[in-house]
């Protein structure tokens, strides 16, 4: 039995292990953050339903959709378990609900900023083997999945936030018209998940977006 066990360890690949680890710490902070935004976004227009149901939290299994973390391991984009808002709180309820939508990828967007200018502070105090080091890692890997959430949440396909924002720009019968379709709008996004081309332009547009931060925080 001990030499099952040290065979079992020895076949073990810890890097691989602490990679994925990383991984999904950054993404449970992704999207804890896309959400906790959402809720704050809301109560700060006068809706307290996300607070009264205790969705104001960092705690990310408040937060987590199972299928949109798998997929947000996976592919690299993904979604949470939406934020509870009630737009009869708004004065303005399109534009409260439009609000309240971007906030989550505005978040995404502001974090990565956030996570390079950690990783530059981490590679200028330790500037020797900086780049192999886990807060490096988990620095970039959060700024990439992060640039990912917030860009696949702007697409406007119902129920991602991008549809809310859409509703601003659109007469009330065509939003509604859009909005009946909603329930069929994560078979498209998963359609464009892995469809070669849906999937390579959203990663294109992720690394666009990235490089430029990446440029911006490294110059």
């Amino acid at each position: 039995m001990l030499h099952y066990l040290q065979e079992l360890v020895h076949a073990l690949d810890f890097g691989s292990i602490g990679d994925a680890a990383l991984r999904m710490a950054a993404i449970f902070l992704c999207l804890t953050i896309h959400e906790t935004c959402h809720g704050l976004a809301a109560l700060a227009l006068g809706d307290p339903t996300a607070k009264s149901m205790h969705r104001l939290s960092m705690n990310p299994l408040r937060h987590i959709d199972w299928f949109g973390l798998f997929m947000m391991f996976a592919a690299g984009f993904g979604w949470a378990k939406p934020v509870p808002v009630d737009p009869r709180y708004f004065k303005k309820p399109k534009q409260g609900m439009a609000l309240t939508a971007l906030a989550g990828p505005m978040s995404n967007l502001l974090l990565a900023v956030l996570a390079l200018m950690a990783a530059r502070l981490v590679y200028y105090y330790m500037p020797y083997g900086a780049w192999t080091s886990p807060a490096i890692n988990f620095c970039m890997e959060t700024s990439v999945l992060s640039v990912g959430l917030g860009l696949f949440n702007l697409l406007p396909v119902p129920p991602l936030d991008g549809s809310k924002v859409l509703a601003v720009l659109l007469p009330d019968r065509a939003y509604m018209t859009l909005m009946r379709y909603e329930r069929y709008g994560i078979f498209l996004l998963l359609l464009l998940s892995f469809w070669n081309v849906g999937g390579n332009l959203i990663g294109h547009a992720v690394f666009t977006v990235w490089s430029g931060f990446y440029s911006l925080v490294f110059i």
